[in-house]
């Protein structure tokens, strides 16, 4: 909340995200930025992959936006950045808005074993 209360919305995502680090890094919040997440499919790594934006606590998932609005697209994407990372836990944060949007992701692994 701090860097859109600072910088308001109408920047790239690019800049909320060295914003949020700089905040993060002052506050001890433990985090990676750019994390590649690699796709496997039949035990193989794919050449695609994802790239998470930040990992904090080596277990949340944060993915940055700066759009108009948040859809089930945003959604999917976090979720399968999710799966490709073994995590369970996402943060979608959208800071293109005139409030910080802001929608919390659960991956229910149990919905994703084969029976």
């Amino acid at each position: 909340m701090v860097v859109h209360r600072e910088l308001g919305p109408g920047f790239l995502e690019a800049v909320y995200h060295e914003a949020l680090a700089v905040v993060l890094s002052a506050r001890g919040v433990p985090f990676r930025s750019q994390v590649d997440l690699p796709i496997r499919f039949q035990g193989r790594p794919l050449i695609s992959g994802y790239r998470a934006d930040l990992i904090c606590f080596d277990e949340i998932i944060v993915e940055l936006k700066a759009l108009s609005d948040l859809g089930g697209i945003e959604e999917a994407q976090l979720l399968n950045y999710l799966k490709a990372g073994g995590l369970r836990r996402g943060l979608l944060l959208n800071f293109g808005r005139k409030s910080l949007q802001l929608r919390r992701l659960m991956l229910d692994c149990k919905s994703e074993q084969s029976p």
